[in-house]
């Protein structure tokens, strides 16, 4: 059963990969979207822009890892391929799982191609490259579950996109990628340490500046939280749509 669960995962996530993801629009998207919203605040602020940095790493893993994956079950849904999947011996955490790993595929892909960019302009010496390697996976696990867990709890790709968009858009503007959660007010500072960009970019922080493994403990272990709760509430949900 469990090489059965591992096997579907796999094909699971070349399926989608080849049939959703790496398509000229979700790679410009993942890409150009988040470096838009940095160089306008670059544009306001030149001085700040290797501060930027952390955040426009943030902000590719968000949009890449979970952009497509939230409207991805939706689309299925509506259209009765899921259907057709959940016949494979396959049981529905792994299902769900093997979707989830296309997000994140996908994110780290994107953010990869942004971080070789930012390596070409600056260089980047005396990064901490384990801890970032780690950090870039844990974020984007825990942004693909977030999205795989919007898909499922709608019935429609148009609402998949509106409820994905009302989380993503409030975490770019509270979780540090612009502005530092410290200097935001306490209410909002609250907001913000609700959020996993929030430990996304400060992780990302120490992993560029060098910093080590017990400075963004903390950060990699509310990242896996954040991870294990969204998939687990996506494959109840799940559960109970398909049941």
């Amino acid at each position: 059963m469990l090489i059965d669960d591992l096997r579907g995962m796999f094909y699971i996530m070349l399926k989608d990969l080849h049939a959703y993801y790496f398509k000229p629009p979700n790679i410009s998207w993942g890409i150009l979207l988040p470096l838009a919203f940095v160089l306008a605040f670059a544009i306001r602020d030149p001085g700040n822009l290797d501060n930027l940095i952390p955040g426009l790493l943030a902000l590719t893993l968000l949009f890449g890892a979970s952009s497509m994956e939230a409207i991805v079950i939706a689309f299925e849904r509506r259209v009765g391929a899921l259907e057709r999947l959940l016949l494979a011996p396959v049981r529905l955490p792994a299902l769900l799982a093997g979707k989830i790993l296309g997000g994140v595929v996908f994110g780290l892909v994107t953010t990869a191609v942004v971080l070789i960019l930012v390596l070409f302009r600056y260089g980047l010496g005396g990064v901490n490259w384990p801890l970032l390697f780690v950090a870039m996976l844990l974020s984007a696990t825990a942004f693909a579950a977030m999205g795989a867990l919007v898909s499922v709890a709608v019935k429609e790709v148009f609402e998949a996109q509106t409820l994905a968009n009302l989380f993503r858009f409030p975490m770019m503007f509270l979780g540090g990628v612009f502005v530092p959660v410290a200097s935001l007010p306490p209410v909002l500072r609250v907001v913000a340490h609700a959020l996993p960009l929030t430990y996304t970019v400060d992780a990302l922080t120490v992993a560029m500046a060098g910093g080590p493994w017990s400075a963004a403990g903390l950060d990699l272990a509310v990242l896996v939280g954040f991870s294990l709760a969204f998939f687990v509430s996506a494959t109840w949900t799940l559960a109970r749509r398909v049941g």
